[in-house]
């Protein structure tokens, strides 16, 4: 797209809508009680509302996500970016449904759960020195551009409703 061919909104919705479905990836940026900002990227799924991750619960992006229940993504690379504010839920790794976590396992190529992280020479699970958490980020706001000309209509999601 040129400057002088800026997308609708619907089309950027959609364009945004199709990255949630076939990206594995995403930054997400948080920060800490006091404002220290962090910024890592996440495998993710989306289950059509919410974007599932996870981290160790002891990282600074664990402890910011727990801490603050907030969190911001960014989807798409720095000239076709979707950003993404969301409120978070966190959940214990075994407090998901088995069919959730083995849909993120089986969308990202890695599976958070203890038994799946470590073997021992047996081939028996060993715990994680770190366990990890389930962050379930439901999107409130969201933005989408391409171009200086697609500022003026970038948002797209308010409150949790998208108003395209």
């Amino acid at each position: 797209m040129t400057a002088d061919n800026p997308r609708s909104r619907a089309r950027r919705r959609r364009d945004t809508e199709h990255r949630l479905t076939h990206d594995i990836d995403i930054w997400v940026a948080s920060a800490s009680a006091d404002g220290a900002p962090y910024l890592v990227p996440l495998s993710f799924d989306r289950d059509g509302e919410s974007l599932l991750m996870a981290t160790p619960a002891d990282s600074p992006t664990g402890r910011n996500l727990a801490a603050t229940r907030t969190a911001r993504l960014g989807l798409g690379d720095t000239r076709d970016v979707s950003m993404i504010e969301g409120e978070v839920e966190v959940l214990e790794i075994d407090a998901l449904p088995a069919a959730a976590g083995d849909r993120f396992a089986a969308r990202t190529g890695f599976d958070p759960s203890p038994s799946s992280q470590l073997r021992s020479s047996r081939g028996d699970p060993i715990a994680p020195a770190t366990p990890y958490r389930w962050f379930r980020i439901s999107p409130r706001r969201v933005h989408a551009w391409r171009e200086v000309n697609e500022l003026a209509d970038r948002e797209l999601m308010r409150d949790g409703r998208w108003l395209v």
